[in-house]
């Protein structure tokens, strides 16, 4: 029995002497700059990233929506049910372990009894008790054991990435629509003034028609600018109205639970943030080391499905003890010490496509992997490149709406003096309106691109982090 426990004690070194799975290679050359960024920066810590933008209000809608979003709870139970997935995977590297008791009584009701019956007419009740300690193990020669429980390690590293992601996601998503709010609120406010500036105008030309110095045309198309700002003015509540549903969702409660304060748009600030080199966005992207920990669990499924093609040997052992009394049960003490091979020889070809499956599979992740790091680099270019733009835009928006606004305040004086005509009031009003319109449009836009970025660069999250 020595002997026995000596064999079964090396398969068990065998298991432990496993190697570890390598890094991906993407065959991926990350470019040395950023090309919508002048120079290069360092790259500093941006895990509360939304704090930059100097809104205490947000500060607080991106704290309750960690506590609350159920996207975020569903990708935390996904890390629960990977976390046990892995204990479950690793299970066979060790034996597994059973013990049973049992008791037994046979009684004979009516008869002589017969010969497969153990009792008869003169003895008519017999009892037994057993009990058994028994351990199998399978050998892990091929390292398929090993291999599935690597593969579900690297799948439950994937779900932590994806919960990461889903969070970023999350906190991105409530800094858009919280902004986007704030934006329409002040798109509201300028419509509200549009509107009475309108009727103003309304008024004058009303008083110059009643008077005789303005025609009924000119009257007409006042009136019809006057309708035009009511109009959009509806549209803008029921914009803002959608955008706070929204957001209320990304907390996970229903919209007449969401209180805001009353904070303005002109407050929100956008910081400005260090990009880095490209080649940190590796580490950097929960979605890129998401993709990276599924190729790695792909490859160790190549190496299970390969382990299945090969034999397979297992070990048993067993210690039972039997009596027909219940204070003799140790007494009688046998053990049993087993050992068995076993390979496959025809299934139809099923293990070879199981192979070949896994390996197509392999090679998939690996083309998904290097599209994510593709789609890394494009995400942060196209959202520097935002920045850059908007930075111009917005430099000569300033001029326009400047220009715009004293345009219109000319040609409202001079036509109440009589010398205008009331289509160019018309005109600088529809031009003031628009440049308006604009400036929050672009500021929104600018508020939104810096959360992109913040997005692309990761939120702060380092693959140290898991």
């Amino acid at each position: 029995m020595k002997a026995h426990l000596t064999l079964l004690a090396a398969s068990l070194l065998l298991v432990a002497c496993g190697t570890p799975l390598s890094t991906p290679d993407s065959g991926i050359q990350p470019p040395e700059a950023w090309q919508n960024l002048d120079k290069p920066s360092a790259a500093v810590d941006n895990q509360q990233w939304w704090t930059q933008f100097g809104s205490p209000q947000l500060d607080r809608l991106i704290e309750q929506a960690r506590q609350g979003s159920f996207d975020l709870a569903a990708a935390m139970a996904r890390v629960r049910q990977a976390q046990a997935s892995a204990v479950i995977a690793g299970a066979p590297l060790l034996p597994e372990i059973s013990a049973g008791l049992n008791g037994n009584r046979q009684e004979l009701l009516r008869g002589k009894g017969y010969s497969q019956l153990d009792v008869d007419r003169n003895n008519r009740t017999i009892d037994y008790y057993d009990a058994h300690l028994s351990a199998s193990y399978e050998l892990d020669f091929w390292g398929g054991k090993r291999a599935a429980r690597d593969s579900a390690l690297s799948t439950l590293s994937a779900t932590q990435f994806d919960r990461a992601t889903v969070e970023l996601t999350l906190l991105s998503a409530v800094a858009n629509s919280y902004s986007q709010a704030l934006s329409l609120r002040e798109q509201q406010r300028i419509a509200e003034l549009n509107l009475a500036n309108a009727r103003n105008v309304l008024d004058l030309v009303q008083t110059r028609y009643d008077a005789g110095s303005a025609t009924a045309l000119e009257l007409s198309q006042q009136k019809s600018l006057v309708a035009a700002q009511e109009r959009r003015l509806p549209q803008v509540q029921q914009q803002a109205r959608e955008a706070l549903i929204t957001l209320a969702a990304l907390l996970g409660e229903p919209v007449q639970s969401l209180k805001l304060d009353n904070e303005s748009f002109d407050a929100l600030r956008w910081p400005a943030i260090d990009a880095g080199v490209p080649s940190d966005l590796l580490l950097r992207r929960p979605d890129i080391a998401a993709a990276e920990a599924r190729l790695a669990a792909a490859q160790a499924d190549i190496t299970v499905a390969r382990a299945a093609l090969l034999p397979s040997a297992t070990l048993g052992l067993s210690l039972a003890t039997g009596a027909d009394i219940a204070d003799q049960l140790l007494r009688n003490n046998v053990y049993n010490l087993s050992a068995g091979l076993a390979a496959p020889i025809f299934n139809n070809g099923r293990l070879k496509a199981e192979r070949d499956r896994t390996t197509a599979r392999q090679e998939e992740l690996l083309e998904l992997y290097r599209a994510a790091i593709i789609n890394g680099f494009a995400d942060v270019e196209k959202a520097l490149n935002g920045i850059r733009g908007l930075d111009q835009q917005r430099q000569w928006q300033r001029e326009e709406l400047d220009q715009a606004q004293t345009a219109f305040d000319i040609a409202q004086r001079r036509y109440q003096a009589g010398a205008e005509d009331l289509l160019t009031v018309l005109e600088t009003q529809r031009t003031l309106y628009a440049a308006q319109d604009m400036n929050v449009q672009l500021r929104l836009a600018r508020v939104q691109a810096s959360v992109a970025l913040y997005r692309a660069l990761g939120g702060g999250w380092r693959t140290t982090q898991i």
